[in-house]
């Protein structure tokens, strides 16, 4: 039997993505697949997130970037894990503001604020978080709508690396130049429902601040042969606790310095 480094069989690897890719085509959550590749085997997960990745690439979806999932310890509280993740953004996930989103691309969402990087350049070399803002071109404030294809978000670590580290759908708000930014470590942001205050954080609950958090993804991609390259669209992490998205509700983020962003959910019927 082939295995991957971690041992991990192929045949194991295959059927977690098929599992998962079944769920997101079927519109139906499915178990959790750490029957298959275990709960903290991390080469296992992110094989089994390239598998799927793969799959779409050759359906004809276009990379645009990259999240980084976990990186705030109330979220990592909320899904028991204690370490950050990241996934891949396609084009399509791209949700422009005022644009409602119909609830019906989702399985069961949830929504979380963060502050969005577009690189100028790729980054082929170790960065630090001081030394990565010279790739950066822009920031801005996002929704991230996560959605994990296992029913009832049951996920351990190795779960939600594989599901593509839940992603689901994003949203960005205007851009503020590198120069104009201000300290992301001191931020802070407000999530609300409706106008109802839902979530609050800061700068520095994203892995100490936002910056630290690409510098991570950075060097992460960077010694698994996945750099980040020019023009992608990173997902910096939460700034807060995610939160459970409602039919018909608008969430509206803001965060110092940086901007307002609002998204509106609605079902077909409703657009």
């Amino acid at each position: 039997m082939t295995t991957t480094t971690a041992g991990v069989g192929t045949s194991a690897i295959a059927q977690a993505a098929a599992r998962l890719l079944a769920a997101q085509e079927q519109s139906v959550p499915c178990r959790p697949v750490r029957d298959l590749i275990g709960s903290n085997d991390i080469t296992a997960a992110y094989a089994v997130q390239r598998q799927i990745v793969d799959h779409f690439v050759t359906q004809g979806r276009r990379v645009a970037g990259r999240k980084i999932g976990l990186t705030s310890p109330a979220v990592q509280k909320q899904l028991g894990v204690d370490q950050p993740d990241f996934g891949v953004l396609f084009d399509d996930m791209n949700c422009p503001p005022g644009s409602p989103i119909d609830m019906e691309r989702l399985l069961q969402p949830k929504v979380e604020a963060e502050i969005a990087f577009v690189l100028s350049s790729d980054i082929d070399v170790a960065v630090t978080a001081q030394s990565v803002r010279h790739y950066v071109e822009c920031a801005a404030g996002a929704l991230e709508i996560v959605d994990s294809r296992i029913e009832r978000w049951d996920i351990t670590l190795g779960d939600t690396v594989a599901d593509n580290g839940s992603s689901g759908l994003y949203a960005v708000g205007d851009v503020v130049m590198v120069a104009d930014l201000p300290d992301l470590t001191e931020v802070t942001m407000s999530l609300t429902e409706n106008g109802e205050a839902v979530s609050q954080g800061v700068g520095s609950a994203c892995l100490g601040s936002p910056w630290e958090a690409l510098a991570w993804l950075a060097n992460t991609c960077r010694a698994v042969g996945a750099r980040l390259t020019a023009g992608e669209v990173v997902l910096s992490g939460a700034l807060g606790p995610m939160v459970a998205v409602q039919p018909g509700s608008t969430y509206t983020a803001t965060i110092s310095g940086i901007g307002v962003i609002e998204s509106t959910f609605t079902t077909g019927a409703q657009q």
